[in-house]
């Protein structure tokens, strides 16, 4: 297929999604795409998209979400190793030999072990960044019991929204972490309308992989 079928913005587009899947192993989010050519309203987003789908150069994945054509596949580099190789041992008491050896990986399961219990979901947002959760990070969540005080992620009304949870007499509510934000009040007469997707057990960013702080310590 010949880029030239693109339009100059709609290749400046593609390239820099392109650009940031090789970068951050992710898709941009709406939000940063829109900041990166400073469009005035995510449709410009969805245009966008639309157009490199009609033209080939994307296709829809898993869950209707975005995916490169694989004809391009040789834009997005290889992924790197699955995981961080353990070198040897240090000490952390008195001075020792230095002992180098391969003693394996730390993966994915080895930091989460009930990693089958566990899924992700991209913040979009600031409703949560007093608890250090931000726009476009990834967080956590176990399908789990949430206590009170706990950061779930609810679906209610047919929106969901990542709050720290609060059961009380007069319903549920939800409680940002962020002062420019309103609590969401739940009556009970609803709570059937009302499901807790799971629980926030950390969140990944650019700056590493960051564990949920219990809610005793958090208040």
């Amino acid at each position: 297929m010949d880029h030239a079928q693109l339009t100059r913005k709609q290749k400046e587009f593609f390239d820099y999604i392109t650009d940031y899947k090789n970068e951050h192993d992710v898709w941009p989010t709406y939000r940063e795409i829109s900041d990166e050519f400073n469009y005035k309203s995510p449709n410009s987003v969805t245009q966008n998209i639309q157009a490199l789908l009609k033209k080939g150069y994307l296709v829809k994945g898993e869950d209707d979400e975005y995916d490169i054509h694989p004809e391009f596949g040789e834009l997005i580099g290889e992924k790197k190793g699955s995981g961080i190789p353990v070198r040897g041992l240090i000490a952390a008491g008195y001075l020792q030999e230095a002992v180098e050896s391969d003693l394996g990986e730390i993966t994915l399961e080895t930091l989460f072990p009930n990693i089958d219990s566990l899924f992700a979901l991209r913040v979009s947002g600031m409703s949560m960044k007093n608890a250090g959760i931000y726009d476009g990070d990834f967080v956590l969540l176990m399908d789990s019991d949430v206590k009170d005080g706990d950061i779930g992620a609810v679906l209610y009304n047919g929106e969901t929204s990542l709050k720290r949870i609060y059961h009380g007499k007069d319903g549920l509510r939800l409680e940002p972490a962020n002062e420019e934000y309103n609590d969401i009040i739940v009556t009970p007469d609803v709570f059937e309308e009302v499901r807790i997707i799971g629980k926030y057990i950390g969140h990944v960013n650019k700056t590493g992989i960051h564990r949920a702080v219990p809610a005793r310590l958090a208040s």
